[in-house]
């Protein structure tokens, strides 16, 4: 089960303002970090953030705060609170333990004398936020009266209770920053993918199974869809299953080594979707392509998800050609997808279109996001 940890910052408190603004607003090139760390953990780095720069925090080598640090595992939720407010939530990417980088970051301010926070923690996909603390309080069951101080992790037993009736913290505390109504679990369901979406092709009928060109358009689009995620700069899974057909057609393997990594949610209902994009502890995007097989089942995924997962922020999309579209409108107004809001979620994405976005962006490597796809795609109910 993931941690999750508070980190105190003093209201108005002009060091911690200047450090804040410093490594985790502009945050830090990790040219500048690499000099100081292990080359295995710069490498880790490397694979996670690209060429982005990152967003670094620490905390001094007291016993207690030592103590937190050595829960962190990557993966972990990690909130800095302000006084009342919740400024920032992610994901602890990794850490390290260093005097001189904690030097080099962090300069006395004022009269601040030797203090060093040499305990360093990365954050993987960090959200600025303005969300009272209070609600804090309330989603882990802390009395109205409770005060943060210092850098702490909420107990084991808060989190069971937690993950009993919510999912992803950092979709909750998006969705209260914007305003939006925090959903609560569905009552347990036994949800089990169709166990077929995990076999492999064996390699004998590989052959027989792409020549059929219902499959091969499938996987042209996978494949399209996978290269593009690239190009956002996105990591890219599809299922076990489907990776050796764009092998043989598409000497393609670029493919995210495991999964699961860092990503808190039930990993059987989104490993088999057909293209997930993820980034830094995230999903980004989910594509179910629908080329003649029935589109009921690719809201099915969609479905359970949202049932395990309800406060999930990243756009879902059934991929299919212009001429489905009217069906997935009649599909999405079935009432339990209704019920479920998949009609305000899953958007229409053509094969047109995403013809017309692989060409426009054969030649570049920079430009496109998710924002783009979904810009492209439609709600359709």
């Amino acid at each position: 089960m993931r941690n999750v940890f508070l980190l105190y910052m003093p209201p108005g408190n002009p060091e911690a303002m200047v450090h804040y603004q410093d490594t985790i607003k502009n945050r830090v090139p990790l040219e500048r970090l690499s000099r100081f760390l292990p080359s295995s953990l710069a490498a880790r780095l490397r694979g996670t953030f690209g060429v982005s720069p990152i967003a670094v925090w620490g905390s001094q080598p007291g016993p207690k705060n030592r103590g937190n640090f050595e829960r962190m595992s990557p993966g972990d939720d990690i909130l800095i609170v302000e006084g009342e407010r919740v400024r920032l939530v992610g994901k602890v990417a990794a850490k390290v333990v260093s005097a001189p980088l904690a030097h080099e970051l962090w300069k006395p301010v004022g009269t601040a004398g030797d203090t060093t926070w040499e305990l360093i923690y990365f954050i993987a996909s960090p959200k600025e936020l303005d969300v009272p603390f209070a609600e804090v309080r309330r989603l882990f069951g802390y009395e109205p009266n409770f005060q943060l101080r210092g850098f702490m992790s909420i107990s084991e037993e808060r989190l069971l209770r937690f993950r009993e009736e919510y999912d992803d913290l950092q979709a909750i505390l998006h969705r209260l920053h914007n305003g939006d109504e925090v959903r609560r679990k569905e009552a347990p369901l036994e949800l089990v993918p169709p166990s077929e979406d995990l076999i492999p092709v064996p390699g004998e009928q590989i052959e027989q199974v792409l020549g059929d060109p219902n499959i091969s358009e499938h996987v042209r689009m996978q494949w399209k869809l996978a290269r593009l995620g690239l190009k956002a700069g996105e990591q890219v899974w599809v299922p076990v299953g489907d990776q050796q057909r764009l092998r043989r057609s598409y000497q393609f393997d670029q493919f995210d080594e495991e999964f699961a990594a860092g990503v808190d949610l039930p990993h059987s209902y989104i490993e088999n979707i057909d293209v997930v994009w993820k980034r830094e502890f995230r999903i980004g995007a989910a594509y179910e392509i629908e080329n003649s097989t029935s589109i009921y089942s690719g809201l099915l995924r969609f479905a359970d998800l949202t049932i395990v997962a309800p406060n999930t922020i990243y756009p879902m999309f059934v991929v299919a050609p212009q001429s489905r579209r009217n069906r997935l409108r009649e599909q999405l107004r079935r009432p339990a997808f209704h019920r479920l809001g998949l009609d305000r979620k899953v958007r229409f994405l053509s094969y047109e279109r995403i013809d017309e976005i692989d060409q426009f962006f054969e030649d570049s490597e920079t430009g496109l996001t998710v924002e783009t796809i979904v810009g492209k795609s439609e709600l359709v109910a």
